[in-house]
Formats: structure tokens, sequence, C-alpha cells
């Protein structure tokens, strides 16, 4: 459409066949006759160790960076199960191998490397280890609202939803609830803590 009111118009283009591809992780947000117009809808999972090792290689290879494979396990167990992690987590370790290692990463260089980052061998960093401290500490192993974590934590509601809960929640570290957030045996360990039943938990 061109203009507004009266003097409206539309004009009709030809334009080439093309296929449109989107991606979203927020997909109930768009309208229904929009995203009816994507005639395959697929969903995409976590990846698993073993892929994310070879997209670590890959990548290494690309940027033309030494790495054995403990090293490149290392960093793919820390990624939290997604490519574009593993690609920022490579440039960290990269520089850091670069100052402190001769530019070759291994195991132990890329876990010390990541270890600087407080991102531990489970891919927990340390806004995660937070909000789960926060909650056992102080609310007792939850309940409790998300709203409320985020003003103890000293960050958005809506990061912590989008960023930091989905990870918690899929590898079983939190659960989700009517009533709120609930710490798990798994989640309580993670942070040192010994679960004592319940929603119980006191540091180990």
């Amino acid at each position: 459409m061109i203009d507004q009111g009266p003097n409206a118009r539309s004009v009709r283009l030809s334009i080439p066949r093309f296929t449109l591809i989107g991606a979203t992780t927020r997909s109930g947000l768009l309208t229904a006759p929009l995203r009816s117009r994507f005639t395959l809808q697929t969903r995409l999972d976590y990846y698993d160790a073993k892929l994310l090792t070879h997209i670590v290689k890959r990548s290494c290879g690309l940027l033309k960076v030494e790495i054995d494979d403990a090293g490149s396990k290392e960093i793919a167990t820390r990624a939290r199960g997604t490519p574009r992690i593993v690609n920022n987590l490579i440039n960290f370790v990269r520089d850091f191998a670069q100052e402190r290692a001769q530019g070759k990463i291994t195991r132990d260089v890329a876990a010390a490397a990541l270890e600087l980052l407080e991102i531990d061998a489970a891919g927990l960093d340390e806004m995660d280890k937070r909000m789960l401290r926060v909650i056992a500490e102080n609310y007792q192993g939850g309940p409790v609202g998300m709203s409320t974590i985020a003003v103890a934590v000293g960050e958005e509601a809506e990061t912590l939803e989008e960023v930091h809960e989905p990870f918690l929640i899929q590898e079983g570290y939190l659960q989700r609830t009517p009533q709120g957030r609930v710490i798990t045996p798994k989640g309580y360990t993670a942070i040192g803590f010994k679960s004592h039943g319940g929603n119980q938990g006191s540091l180990l």
C-alpha cells in the first residue's frame, strides 16, 4: 500500500519465487495467520555432547586453533547444549590459550579458561547457581515466584525466565509448579547442599 487515507492505493509487485526460513524461541507470540504461512514447522532441541564436540573441532579448524579431543569435549560439555554458546566459549578459550598455553587448547586449558567465566563442568554459570542458592537458602527450596527470585539476585525476571530457567528445568535442577519454582535434589547437589527430603536442604 502506498500513501494513506483517501489517497491510499495498492501496487502489485512481481517477485521471483523464494523460500523464507524463520527461527524464534517464542512462537506463541506470532499471530496465527503469520505462523500458518510457514508450512513446515519443527522444533530444535538441545544438542548432545557428541555433536557439539564435532562443532567445536570444526570451528577451531576455521579459526586455525590447535585443539585436542579432550579439549573439544571439555568445551562441548559446558556449552548448555547450544552451538551459539559453543562458538562464544571457543573465542574466549582461544584467547586464554594464546596468552597462557602457547595457543594450544587441551582439557586443562579449556577447564581453566571456563573456570574464569565461572562456568562449571555441567555448564552452570554464576547466575544459575545464584538462583539455586537463593531458593535453597532464603526460601527453603521453594516454591517461590520468579519475580521474588529476580529481586533477590538483582536481575530482570524476563531474563531469568528466558535465559537461565529453561536450561535449569531441562536438566532437572529446578521444577516449575503452580505455586512457584522448586529446587530439586540435583539442584541442591549442584550448589553443594544436601537434600533432606521435601524441599529442605543443608550445606554439605
